[in-house]
């Protein structure tokens, strides 16, 4: 007899968790919460959608019912294929991940709660769960094997904590395949005569091998073809392609970073030719992973041909097989296995990126058949320890930056000679130090220091240019209000590799804050074609292009878009206060200006948005002053070409001249000798001298010794009692100083 208050029922349980919830917290509480909070809202209502209910919520788990098991299977499966399209657009070290088991079992109920094994079994399930996944019970299974359209996958009888039996469990695949179910018992072989089975082997074999031929090279396998009218954007009028993540056939985790790096290398070769449309890294990569078919990912990034395969690398030897499809003919144009010794590596690649031409019938300039000949290096134990480095600097965290470091520190060690690791180590300082990632990287004591060393290793970078190094000499200009270099810069990137994205949405960033918005579109627009499943930084660049161009209604739609994808915008919503506020919605301004919280002043603001036209500087601050923001026009740097400064002019300011800066003087004499006193005591010595139309200090001391070259602006708003009648723009900051007697 059932206790009094107590009922028992049969009934589907969901218990989903957030994966590296603790890491997640630890890097920043505030943008957890907020994803967190967003993520369980859309969990609630397909859960809702699905005739679930939400039974409990506690931190970052959730506990569901469903009195069917389809139901909570089609509602798992829509909650990950959500999750996954939000988490797309937020920064990889940003996403939030669940794990879901759903077990079917008898519970006991007390009012809205419900207890017993039947729950446990499902917490037990989402803890075998991938992240990202869901895990069943062998119960739940049987009752929906034959009316879901996904594959499963048997994992075994898994022993799990504090329940008495093993649990079947199953791993649901979220895509139409063949179930692989539990393995039947295996029989004892009868005896057999040698010979006979000996000959039987040799006419499978041969059976075999035939039908291998007919079918890569003969019939040409067939995939189901995509739909050109079903593509997310229309076909280029050039051949298209995507290449994707190349499968890890090792059988070793730890070899994961070698073959995303074959993949990567393939991708920038092909890049690297103008008459073929190659969709980015970030947009393919998107896919790893995870059970695809040939048609989705046309039809998703409006390719006519996908380039699949994988790598088998074990000691020294190395075995590449790669798959060229035509997505939209449903068929295989050809296969192909590489097989040779590391040191053959470059030219497997090779073999794989002429055969990709020659199927494509794409003719190559002489200069596009040089830059897909220069590998940066013939050093292969230099290169497989670059690849090991950014497979740690893709994931965007000050962890990784700080692994990252010494792999390219080894790289260039092995070959002083190979420009991608010398570009890669300034890449990750100056990021590093821009995301305040500094305090977790390797021996490095302040955002001063990291962007100095960024500077450094640019400079031997670029005596071996690459489209990286030219990507980042062009941010690093435009932080200095060196537009020109910094439009010269990006163009020598995309030269280099046209179909780069990061480099058109370099050029964009150049442009728009360079004084050309309506310029700079057009390159934002290519960077998003060619990176179609990563659109949040363009659209808040098209979004301040807009605004440079009093289009506030477009303005604010794209960036309400853009930041909505971003948990803890911060300072990145200040163009759509000061756009909400030139029309009027005083309302919206205010709510969106909760950040003035965070803020810094607005000379630091202005120094993160380095427009070039006066005009659109002052309609922005305007726009923030009248949102509120507490502050007047005077009280941010004019950093505008008029008030640029000649090398000329700098030369009577400095040379055989002194100068004060807020903690010292310095004297620069005419033979380029240079010496600094501070006002606490300590002093330097070091050479100065003018590089057209920049000032360059290299002091034994200061600044860790690197060299430092920068432009000069008058301020108008400055005074010699303040010691800021002049303004250095370096890559670190802005210098007030002024001449003294």
């Amino acid at each position: 007899m059932a206790e009094k208050g107590f009922k028992r029922k049969l009934t589907a349980i969901l218990s989903a968790d957030a994966v590296e919830y603790s890491r997640l917290m630890g890097e920043d509480e505030e943008a957890t919460v907020r994803t967190l909070t967003a993520y369980r809202e859309v969990l609630t209502t397909l859960i809702q959608q699905h005739n679930g209910k939400v039974l409990d919520s506690p931190g970052d788990n959730l506990l569901a019912e469903f009195a069917s098991v389809v139901d909570a299977v089609q509602c798992a499966v829509a909650v990950q294929k959500e999750i996954k399209t939000r988490n797309d657009e937020l920064p990889e070290n940003r996403r939030m991940q669940f794990r879901i088991g759903i077990n079917l079992g008898d519970v006991i109920q007390e009012k809205d709660r419900i207890y017993g094994d039947g729950v446990n079994i499902a917490a037990r399930l989402e803890g075998l769960a991938d992240s990202g996944g869901i895990c069943i019970s062998k119960t739940a299974f049987d009752h929906i094997e034959s009316k879901l359209p996904y594959g499963y996958e048997f994992l075994g009888d898994q022993t799990v904590k504090n329940i008495a039996k093993p649990v079947g469990a199953y791993r649901v695949l979220m895509e139409p395949r063949v179930t692989v179910a539990e393995k039947p018992e295996e029989e004892k072989p009868a005896p057999v005569r040698r010979m006979p089975v000996m000959i039987g082997v040799i006419a499978v074999l041969v059976v075999a091998i035939s039908l291998v031929i007919w079918h890569f090279y003969i019939r040409r396998p067939s995939v189901e073809p995509a739909s050109v009218e079903k593509m997310a954007y229309p076909l280029p009028d050039k051949p298209s392609i995507a290449v994707l993540p190349f499968n890890n056939l090792s059988g070793d985790p730890d070899q994961e970073y070698f073959c995303d790096g074959m993949t990567e290398d393939l991708i920038t070769d092909l890049s690297k030719i103008s008459g073929i449309f190659v969709i980015a890294r970030n947009s393919t990569f998107a896919y790893k992973g995870k059970p695809v078919k040939i048609n989705q990912v046309a039809e998703e990034l409006g390719v006519r041909f996908v380039l699949e395969g994988s790598v088998r690398k074990a000691d020294n030897k190395v075995r590449i097989t790669a798959q060229l499809i035509d997505a939209i003919n449903g068929h295989h144009i050809w296969a192909e296995r590489y097989t040779g010794i590391m040191e053959d590596v470059f030219n497997l690649q090779d073999k794989i990126t002429q055969k990709i031409i020659g199927a494509l019938a794409v003719k190559l300039t002489a200069k596009e058949k040089k830059q897909i000949a220069f590998k940066g290096t013939d050093n292969i134990d230099a290169y497989d320890v670059f690849l090991q480095g950014w497979d740690h600097y893709l994931r965007s965290t000050p962890e990784a930056f700080r692994k990252a470091i010494p792999f390219f520190e080894n790289a260039v060690k092995l070959d002083p000679y190979f420009g991608q690791p010398y570009a890669a180590l300034a890449l990750t300082y100056w990021r590093g130090s821009y995301a305040h990632y500094w305090t977790g990287m390797s021996g490095l004591s302040s955002i001063l220091e990291g962007r100095l060393l960024a500077r450094h290793y640019l400079e031997k970078a670029i005596k071996m240019p690459t489209s990286l190094s030219h990507r980042i000499a062009s941010s690093m200009a435009l932080n200095r209000r060196q537009f020109k270099e910094a439009i010269e810069e990006a163009e020598r990137a995309i030269a280099l590799n046209s179909n780069d994205a990061s480099c058109h949405y370099t050029m964009a960033e150049a442009l728009v804050y360079g004084g050309k918005p309506n310029k700079g579109i057009e390159y934002i627009e290519t960077a998003m074609r060619l990176d179609p499943r990563f659109q949040t930084d363009p659209l808040y660049l098209l979004g301040i292009a807009h605004f440079c161009m009093r289009q506030y209604e477009k303005a604010v739609s794209l960036l309400e878009r853009a930041l909505k994808r971003i948990p803890a915008p911060g300072q990145r919503l200040y163009p759509l206060v000061a756009a909400y506020a030139h029309l009027g919605r005083f309302k919206e301004a205010k709510k969106a200006a909760d950040v003035w919280a965070q803020m810094l002043g607005l000379k630091y603001t202005m120094y993160r948005f380095p427009f070039k036209d006066p005009e659109v500087a002052e309609r922005f601050v305007d726009g923030l002053i009248k949102a509120g923001y507490p502050a007047l026009h005077s009280d941010y740097y004019k950093l505008h070409e008029r008030n640029k400064l000649t090398g000329e002019e700098i030369g009577h300011l400095v040379v055989g001249q002194k100068v004060a800066t807020s903690d010292g003087i310095v004297k620069r004499t005419k033979d380029g000798n240079a010496r600094y006193q501070g006002f606490l005591g300590k002093a330097d010595s070091g050479k100065s001298w003018i590089k057209g139309d920049l000032l360059c200090d290299q002091w034994q001391e200061r600044y860790g010794g690197y060299k430092n070259c920068y432009p000069v602006f008058r301020n108008p708003d400055g005074s010699r009692k303040n010691l800021d009648e002049y303004l250095s723009a370096t890559d670190f900051g802005i210098i007030t100083w002024s001449p003294v007697e």
